[in-house]
């Protein structure tokens, strides 16, 4: 998301530097207004842990010098907060004063940072930012219950360039993964823990007792394996495809129904708003950020968490019959517009503006 923000900034005349360990996957192309500037850790046999924060610092110190940047925006909370702030107090010894944008996006928060062993720095580098902004109101709400923030913290959004799915594939052809009468349910995660991969096969197998189906599990990860063995298990190998990692999302999301996620928490839900985009409806757990994105009843459902029986019975609800199908395909479609780039980067420029003021405040 901070690489395609990015490359949307440089497009409106903004001049962006990238400071990070490697070239962002996503950053294709370079051009006189988007830079990457690497960052070098050396090894020495003295640590055990090399010091990329020191290393960062550094980095962004010299960068910003040799360029002439006015604004950094940083990534997460640990490590990139901290060692913005440290490269800020840095750069005012040689009186540079320049205002940090720190956005949070999940895991910073709910999983790495609260660990008693990072909170105190999460905590300090979070007030020490110019402006702190989070990708959905509960990831806001989760911040400031686990730790004593003094900041206010603005939501902006995750959002996604529809521009960039108005390709029309003439090669996504269905019979590549099902029969006609078959629909197509996907999922698409890091197979971790938190995606709840067994309630993904459970759902289809309800699914598919009652409707001829297929589903497409994209991605890989440490449950993969037992996801396969429970298909196994169940009888229904046959009506599941792995395909592991993919760069052709869109292309198997093109021909997709219904989307699962019944994710243990999400900050925000970002896979099922690029299935919305696509035109496929959610069928979802309600935490987290997730319904802030689908909409009940609208692109989709939302259920408990581990809810197994009501998340299939609303699969079922959305499949029954091809006009309610194209009803929420096209609801979802039309939801997803709300996060469209072009809504959400005036909000980033307004949150610069401010980072700018109360830089000069202090």
């Amino acid at each position: 998301m901070a690489t395609e923000l990015g490359i949307a900034l440089a497009n409106r005349g903004h001049e962006i530097h990238f400071i990070t360990y490697r070239q962002p996957v996503r950053l294709e192309l370079l051009s006189n207004k988007i830079h990457f500037h690497e960052v070098n850790v050396p090894e020495y046999p003295l640590f055990h842990y090399q010091p990329y924060e020191l290393a960062l610092s550094s980095k962004l110190v010299d960068t910003i010098k040799l360029h002439g940047i006015e604004l950094l925006h940083v990534h997460y909370a640990i490590p990139h907060a901290y060692a913005g702030y440290m490269a800020k107090k840095m750069l005012e010894e040689d009186g540079i004063y320049i205002p940090m944008v720190t956005t949070l996006h999940g895991t910073d928060i709910t999983l790495v940072g609260k660990h008693p062993f990072y909170k105190p720095a999460v905590t300090f580098s979070i007030n020490k930012s110019d402006v702190v902004t989070s990708v959905s109101e509960n990831l806001k709400k989760s911040t400031l219950e686990i730790f004593d923030i003094k900041k206010e913290i603005e939501v902006i959004p995750n959002f996604i360039d529809k521009r960039k799915y108005n390709t029309v594939f003439t090669d996504c052809q269905r019979s590549l993964m099902a029969e006609d009468h078959e629909r197509i349910i996907t999922h698409i995660s890091n197979f971790r823990q938190v995606k709840r991969i067994p309630d993904v096969i459970h759902i289809f197998h309800k699914i598919q007792n009652k409707i001829p189906a297929k589903l497409v599990m994209v991605g890989e990860g440490p449950e993969k394996e037992g996801a396969e063995q429970l298909c196994v298990d169940l009888g229904i190998e046959d009506k599941v495809i792995f395909l592991g990692n993919s760069n052709e999302v869109d292309r198997i999301l093109c021909f997709s129904d219904l989307f699962l996620l019944p994710s243990q928490t999400e900050s925000f839900g970002l896979a099922a708003l690029e299935a919305m985009i696509n035109r496929v409806a959610v069928v979802s757990s309600n935490t987290g950020g997730i319904p802030e994105v689908n909409k009940q009843g609208i692109s989709g459902y939302l259920s408990e968490v581990g809810n197994v029986e009501e998340m299939a019975e609303n699969a079922l609800k959305i499949l029954k019959d091809d006009e309610t199908l194209e009803k929420f395909k096209e609801n979802a479609y039309n939801a997803a517009l709300d996060f469209d780039i072009l809504k959400v980067l005036p909000l980033y420029e307004a949150v610069y503006e401010k980072a700018f003021s109360e830089l000069e405040k202090n």
